[in-house]
């Protein structure tokens, strides 16, 4: 474990920083998949950053995951709040 600025990181694993379209936003949904995406989980396996790029994402509000599983989508496998 490495400790920085008193953040505890594992050194085979890169911390996710949430894109900065969507400091205000915890859930991301993807139009294409009907997939939405945890932003205080993402990881690797998310793809957040070329679903950003792709222009094809949908916010929700309220901002929880039970607003975006009443618009029809489904939580990302990979980061499914634990």
């Amino acid at each position: 474990m490495v400790c920085d600025e008193g953040v505890l990181r594992h050194p085979l694993v890169r911390a996710m920083t949430r894109p900065a379209r969507f400091e205000r936003h915890r859930w991301v949904g993807d139009k294409r998949s009907m997939v939405v995406h945890d932003l205080d989980g993402a990881q690797p396996g998310c793809a957040v950053d070329e679903l950003v790029a792709s222009g094809r994402f949908a916010t929700f509000g309220p901002d929880t995951a039970a607003e975006a599983a009443n618009r029809g989508y489904g939580q990302c496998r990979h980061c499914r709040p634990k």
